[in-house]
């Protein structure tokens, strides 16, 4: 099986919209009662058995069973009875809500994360499945969503299904991250080429083995003297206004983009063009 990820953007309208930012507030809210329900009963069991606390205690009982995702998941078919409004995303959205805290917890315990945080804010949401037909044109239609324009910035390759869909939230706007899939075997291709090390410093963004070293850019402090500008010009503009967007397009995204350029523009075309240079060399 070979997969792809593929990055698209999305041309929203504004009803649209407003049912993406509803869907991401409601995971939110999913993800903080079910990070709270864990808490909660981790805290009760660390409570001392000879006195209580003067302050306050968790009353849970102690043949209460661990909340594990099956339970939660359980526990959300039950809720959604009393909360109409967990029935607006699609069922299966929610659920991958939880298994992203239940991956976190494993994380915690198997690599040595830390406690996992509560969200301010989700930023995207996973449809698991979609149907193979979901892409027609330049258009996607996703369940409970229905058709979105999609800026196809690149074909999708013959043959490839759409598997699975992650709306995000950017800055710059609406994003549709589509894994695409290819029923063939992949063969094992052996190493070939000249390799290159690489190793990442402070003073220097990296030096390779080769012995040349590459400058790295401080693009925060090489833009302070801007961004306090723009900060100071979107004080005084009305929020929600066009004005107000473009400036806060610019502070969100303009280093966001600088470092992406200097990575994917930049060094990993140079590091590849020296590879390939010293691979000719060698084979003279």
């Amino acid at each position: 099986m070979l997969s792809l990820n593929y990055q698209f953007k999305l041309k929203v309208n504004k009803k649209q919209a407003s049912a993406i930012d509803e869907w991401l507030g409601i995971c939110k809210s999913v993800y903080n009662f079910a990070l709270r329900e864990r808490k909660d009963w981790v805290n009760s069991r660390k409570c001392p058995i000879d006195r209580c606390s003067l302050e306050s205690e968790y009353i849970i009982p102690p043949d209460a069973p661990r909340p594990t995702y099956a339970r939660q998941c359980k526990s959300l078919g039950v809720a959604k009875k009393k909360f109409p409004r967990l029935s607006i995303p699609q069922s299966q959205v929610l659920q991958q809500t939880l298994k992203v805290l239940d991956e976190a917890f494993a994380n915690m315990w198997k690599r040595g994360f830390g406690f996992p945080r509560f969200k301010k804010k989700m930023r995207s949401f996973v449809l698991p499945q979609v149907k193979p037909d979901c892409i027609q044109g330049k258009t996607i239609t996703l369940p409970k969503l229905g058709k979105l324009k999609l800026v196809l910035s690149r074909p999708i390759p013959e043959g490839f299904v759409p598997k699975q869909v992650r709306v995000i939230k950017k800055a710059s706007g609406y994003y549709a991250n589509i894994i695409l899939q290819l029923d063939v075997n992949v063969p094992d291709v052996p190493a070939h080429g000249y390799p290159i090390g690489i190793d990442l410093g402070l003073e220097k963004f990296l030096a390779t083995s080769e012995g040349e070293l590459i400058k790295g850019h401080k693009f925060l402090k090489e833009s302070e003297g801007k961004l306090k500008s723009l900060q100071g010009q979107l004080k005084n503009k009305k929020k929600g206004s066009r004005r107000w967007r473009d400036i806060s397009f610019v502070l969100n995204v303009g280093l966001t983009a600088a470092r992406k350029h200097f990575l994917n523009g930049y060094i990993s075309v140079q590091i590849v063009g020296m590879s390939k240079i010293e691979s000719a060399i060698r084979s003279v």
